[in-house]
């Protein structure tokens, strides 16, 4: 199993919206949490591999209302 983080900006102030969409985007997504800082949301996934990570991550950047993801992978 891989365990990741997308840090997502949104451009919208449709905050609990968004959070439902990604909170629902994959059986992955362990839980969505709204931010204060230079993102909006933090999104925690558990995957079975890269590829499923590709694949959920790049559902929740292509959502309406979304500016932009950066993905990290933990090491540990």
């Amino acid at each position: 199993m891989v365990t990741a983080y997308v840090m997502v900006k949104a451009g919208t102030g449709d905050v609990d919206r968004l959070k439902s969409e990604m909170a629902t985007v994959d059986d992955s997504v362990e839980s969505v949490s709204v931010v204060a800082g230079d993102v909006d949301y933090i999104v925690k996934l558990r995957v079975d591999g890269p590829g499923d990570l590709k694949d959920v991550a790049a559902s929740i950047h292509e959502m309406a209302g979304i500016e932009r993801t950066q993905t990290y992978i933990a090491m540990g």
